[in-house]
């Protein structure tokens, strides 16, 4: 396990978030070497005793049960200054960290990415075996991510970058492989002909406070679909690897990014919705709308099909938007009836097909609805009513912060949760296509108020999930709702 973090971005929002608490508490449980340091380098003109100060007041929390460990971290830690774009400022001040191999994180946005790599190359940190590591999105659109990949090449091989995408490092995303491929009864109906649909949704929130210019250039589909959300889809749909190795792994994604059916002009219309939050109400609060000077999305609705033989004419329903009504994040996946309907009551257009819910984020739960007749009158048991089988653990066990997994794995060389060259590269042509074809059929961007479940255009496209009655529409109003 390499001892060394470079870590540029240390004063951004992802640092002092996620990352340093990361380290923290790595730090605390001994999962870090003995002689382990960290390079902090950001644009804000500080020296370590000023930085030391600015990071204590935002990871100490006020009972001292850490004071000790924070101590240590600080200690272990020096502050930089550093401007990225100036390769010869880069190499005078960090050449002299080359002296055993290292991990830099790049905690920065895309464009400062080929100007870092060109300054860590040249003060010697991407040599022998020191690794890259780089939060997504990696650019966006396929161009600039195939520049992006062009310079990282050119510097180190692909076996020492490792791209982030932080929900591969969440214990219930992992835990799709595990439902899928450890389980006899997945492995028999994960298919076209037993599978109606698929639906995926990344519900926020949270709104784009603070990160409005961010916001503008990417939107949702950049910002979500193009990074969790098809990352999601790959794992549930992605043929068996011969093994949990990286490259296996993530060939099969691969294959199944380049298999997605890019999108027309003629399918946006029916296939996509996009919208924007205005004012509203969230969680009791009032809050303002997305009010920035773009036709920019905050919510996406997608029909996607992959042609491939497991899939054909399969609809995943992929949704994401921010200031939604409740934070969560699930996948549905509802079988097709069964093939002769025996029972009068229900008929068989009443009769509520399988489905797997599983449900990531806040709470872990996996729920099988089923039909039975448990819950009938004992003179009317060939009544069947819904049923529910409840696979969830409660309370949930407490977990990790998904960037503690993943900068484990980056400092011991670990690539099976971090993302290739080629699938980036995969991911982006299809939303590409997305894009192009919104911009030829000039594809308008509905208003929802925040706190609702999107545009009324888009309730075809929530999830029916096993504690909802169905998405139904009166007078074209939206009145159902996913289960919070």
């Amino acid at each position: 396990m390499h001892d060394t973090l470079l870590l540029f971005g240390a004063t951004g929002d992802l640092a002092q978030r996620y990352l340093f608490p990361s380290l923290l508490h790595l730090l605390r449980d001994r999962l870090l070497p003995p002689t382990f340091r960290v390079v902090a380098v950001g644009r804000t003109g500080l020296d370590d005793a000023d930085f030391g100060q600015w990071l204590r007041e935002r990871l100490d929390d006020g009972d001292g049960r850490d004071a000790d460990v924070l101590d240590d971290l600080l200690a272990r830690t020096r502050y930089l200054s550093l401007d990225l774009n100036d390769p010869e400022a880069m190499r005078t001040a960090l050449s002299q960290y080359a002296d055993r191999p290292s991990v830099s994180y790049l905690s920065t946005p895309p464009d400062l990415f080929v100007p870092a790599c060109r300054g860590l190359k040249a003060a010697g940190l991407l040599e022998g075996q020191s690794r890259l590591v780089l939060e997504k999105p990696i650019g966006r659109d396929l161009a600039s991510a195939c520049a992006i990949n062009a310079t990282l090449g050119s510097a180190l091989d692909e076996s020492r970058i490792f791209r982030i995408d932080h929900y591969l490092g969440k214990a219930p995303v992992q835990n799709l492989l595990a439902l899928r491929f450890g389980n006899t009864l997945m492995e028999a109906v994960w298919q076209h002909r037993w599978i109606a649909s698929v639906d995926i949704l990344v519900a926020e929130t949270a709104g784009v406070d603070g990160r409005e210019g961010y916001y503008a250039n990417y939107g949702a589909l950049r910002d979500m679909v193009q990074n969790h959300m098809l990352q999601l889809l790959a794992l549930v749909a992605m043929e068996p690897p011969s093994e949990l190795s990286a490259n296996t792994v993530r060939d099969e994604k691969t294959k199944v990014l380049r298999a997605l059916r890019p999108m027309t002009a003629r399918d946006v219309a029916i296939d996509s919705v996009r919208g924007r939050y205005d004012t509203g109400v969230v969680e009791g609060e009032a809050v303002n709308g997305f009010t920035h000077d773009s036709d920019v999305e905050t919510f996406v609705a997608l029909r996607a099909y992959i042609d491939n033989w497991r899939w054909a004419g399969v609809p995943f329903r992929l949704v994401t938007g921010k200031r939604m009504p409740s934070r969560t994040t699930e996948v549905v996946v509802s079988f097709k009836p069964v093939s002769h309907w025996v029972f009068e009551r229900p008929d068989r257009e009443r009769a509520r097909p399988n489905r797997l819910r599983m449900r990531l984020q806040p709470e872990e739960t996996i729920e099988l609805g089923l039909m039975g007749s448990l819950a009938a009158p004992e003179w009317g048991a060939t009544e069947l009513q819904p049923m529910s089988l409840d696979l969830s653990m409660s309370p949930t066990p407490a977990r990790r912060i998904a960037h503690e997994r993943l900068l484990v794995d980056a400092l011991k060389g670990d690539q099976t949760l971090f993302v290739r060259d080629d699938e980036v590269e995969a991911a982006w042509g299809w939303i590409d296509s997305v894009s192009s074809a919104w911009q030829e059929a000039a594809t308008p961007v509905h208003n929802y108020p925040a706190g609702s479940w999107g545009p009324a255009a888009a309730s075809d496209f929530l999830p029916v999930t096993l504690s909802t009655r169905g998405q139904r529409k009166q007078g074209g109003k939206q009145t159902g709702k996913p289960a919070a």
